[in-house]
């Protein structure tokens, strides 16, 4: 299987791709971001739409084989490139060039080309860039001699724990210490792309009508959970029936369960913190016509709650959008207490990063201490505004424990009142479920203490 080299034009869109050493070059850019730390979300964003597709696909199948194409990299170079944009495109190919047959019979969407048209367009690319073009010699005898060398280096590099298992060395023995068992499974999950999840939206359809819609324009799909719809191929969100008329909204089955989880009814005053991008917020809309906050600190991300819940035609609900810190209370809360508290703290990210590959190379180890410690302040700070009879869900999108179990286990043993309700605790990616892994524990506030009237 290989792709175009030269620019073609799409039959659905009609819109040209660009030639491969055009692509090469930009995923190199992207190579380089996220080793400077930005997100992969934000570098692709940032990608003219004729190419941000085409980009996006190099760039998560690279993210996924970095550790490969840096321990080739070191192997064919005395030392690493003095240019940071060379050497990202050398690593980038070597990922590309390096691709495995059992990775293409696991995904048919593995990027695949023919050798000697890679290392040709690689050459290529590194001519596009003044930064590059001096290493033009270089990169190109670096990849033929991988093509000399190729089942000896690969061998030696997959001696390398961190290219077997795709993560830094930090990051799999935490998994491993935690999950002796199931580490491997974990860990090798992250290697897929995560499946294709709509929640169906009850307000305007049932699960029922939008499966028939699918199968109508033969897209196979299955049910999933309590209201999800499981698409066997991903379509972009557009061409699936139902985007303009807001009868779906796409949400991890993992992600799915919290607005089940938190019991709502009609008139409630619920709070959903951390909001952002509100597909939490529209579930728990799904369920009940409630007196709804939804909290976040980034203004521009509650701009996005906000054309979510107006796509879905749930934006007239009672819903107020608050910008503020949640825990600086003063800045955002009225002092009237809530009947509920959806607590989607940020974490690491780390159960799922087989939709954010690049997680895994943006975290660093002290990173899950401090987002530990920030969760604590968050909880301590929401607890304040919860009513005493009250219940409040905490949430991480997380494997690691610190992030999960022992919070759990500390609001227990901290949180005035705390009672925990049952829940489905950890979640894992790769044991055969179609989720990611996530974090759900479940509290009711006892007592006759709390913040403030309500």
């Amino acid at each position: 299987m290989t792709r175009p080299v030269q620019p073609t034009a799409s039959p659905q869109t009609g819109a040209v791709t660009p030639p491969l050493s055009e692509l090469l070059l930009a995923t190199a850019y992207v190579v380089q971001a996220i080793g400077e730390g930005r997100s992969l979300t934000d570098v692709l964003n940032a990608e003219p739409a004729h190419r941000r597709a085409a980009v996006q696909s190099l760039s998560f199948y690279v993210m996924r084989q970095l550790a490969r194409g840096h321990a080739l990299a070191d192997l064919l170079l005395d030392r690493g490139l003095p240019n940071e944009l060379a050497e990202s495109l050398l690593t980038t190919a070597l990922c590309l060039l390096s691709v495995q047959e059992r990775e293409v019979q696991e995904n048919p969407r593995v990027p695949v080309y023919e050798p000697y048209i890679l290392v040709s367009q690689a050459v290529t690319a590194a001519g596009l860039d003044r930064k590059t073009a001096g290493f033009k010699g270089l990169i190109n005898a670096c990849l033929r001699r991988f093509e000399r060398e190729r089942e000896a280096l690969l061998v030696e590099a997959y001696r390398r724990s961190n290219v077997r298992w795709g993560f830094p060395k930090w990051w799999i023995g935490r998994v491993r210490k935690a999950y002796p068992a199931q580490w491997e499974a974990i860990l090798a999950s992250s290697f897929q792309p995560g499946p294709l999840t709509l929640r169906v939206n009850t307000r305007k359809t049932s699960r029922e009508a939008l499966l028939a819609a699918l199968h109508e324009q033969d897209i196979a799909a299955s049910a999933i959970g309590d209201h999800g719809v499981l698409l066997d191929q991903p379509l972009p969100v557009t061409s699936i029936p139902g985007f303009e008329e807001g009868w779906w909204l796409v949400q991890d089955a993992g992600a799915q369960l919290a607005a089940g989880l938190l019991p709502v009814t009609d008139g409630m005053r619920v709070l959903d913190a951390c909001a952002a991008p509100g597909g939490k917020t529209a579930g728990l809309l799904m369920q009940a016509r409630l007196q709804l906050t939804a909290l976040d600190i980034d203004r521009n991300r509650l701009e996005r709650v906000a054309a979510n819940l107006q796509r879905l035609g749930l934006h007239d609900e009672g819903v107020k959008l608050r910008a503020g810190n949640a825990i600086d209370l003063k800045s955002w809360w009225d002092g009237q207490s809530f009947d509920a508290i959806l607590a989607d703290v940020p974490c690491t990210a780390s159960g799922i990063v087989r939709r954010h590959p690049d997680i895994r190379w943006l975290r660093q180890e002290q990173d899950i201490a401090e987002t530990a410690a920030l969760q604590r302040r968050i909880v301590s700070a929401l607890w304040q505004t919860l009513k005493p009879g009250g219940i409040l869900l905490y949430v991480t999108c997380s494997v690691f424990p610190e992030e999960g179990i022992e919070q759990a286990q500390w609001m227990l043993q901290t949180l005035e009142g705390a009672v925990a309700l049952p829940a489905p605790g950890q979640l894992l990616p790769g044991q055969g479920q179609e989720h990611d892994g996530f974090f759900y524990s479940l509290l009711r506030k006892q007592g006759t203490t709390s913040g403030a009237g309500g």
